[in-house]
């Protein structure tokens, strides 16, 4: 048996609003939004885990590369489930590194490093965890996506206005980096 709580996101949530309460989430049934052409889907964020992680999954077509961005107090975990997602990521020295991952590759982003990935196969799956002292940020998908009950992909891909991008680092801790450019191989969106 599922419980839904009203949480301060949604309406209706499988998720409760507190910490310090155990619970389960069916399969797919967590917090949804659909932002580009993916399917966001968050079970555990900051209000249950008072702030120290998050964990969610995003579901994608083969697709284009997402905008580079860095997490400044941030440190984030790509577990890739099914299909393939090709890494793109920067160290603090400027070093470039881009990495195909397949089901069962781990990939790890220090905070206040550049990265983006794209979906190399359809219905590629990622297991997302993010953690670090400055809070966690998965509500960032459902403030700059649109949230959604569908447990499927966007139809068509969901592109914010270009001046939501500006208000998600006052929020939540992610900087997009609108001029960064990868050198490696295959950076090219």
């Amino acid at each position: 048996m599922t419980i839904e709580y009203a949480t301060p996101y949604r309406s209706r949530s499988f998720i409760p609003p507190e910490p310090g309460k155990p619970y389960f989430v069916e399969k797919g049934l967590g917090d949804r939004a659909h932002l580009f052409g993916d399917l966001v889907t968050v079970y555990a964020g900051g209000e249950q885990t008072e702030n120290t992680f998050n964990f969610f999954t995003v579901e994608g077509p083969k697709g284009n590369l997402i905008p580079a961005h860095s997490h400044p107090d941030t440190h984030e975990v790509f577990y890739v489930a099914q299909g393939a997602v090709r890494l793109f990521v920067e160290d603090l020295a400027g070093e470039q590194q881009e990495r195909l991952l397949t089901p069962g590759d781990f990939g790890f982003v220090p905070k206040n490093c550049p990265h983006s990935y794209r979906m190399e196969r359809h219905h590629s799956l990622v297991v997302g965890v993010a953690a670090g002292p400055g809070g966690t940020f998965e509500r960032f998908f459902e403030t700059l996506g649109t949230p959604t009950d569908e447990l499927v992909l966007p139809a068509r891909p969901f592109v914010p206005a270009p001046e939501k991008f500006a208000t998600v680092p006052q929020q939540y801790d992610v900087r997009f980096l609108p001029d960064h450019q990868w050198r490696t191989g295959d950076g090219q969106s």
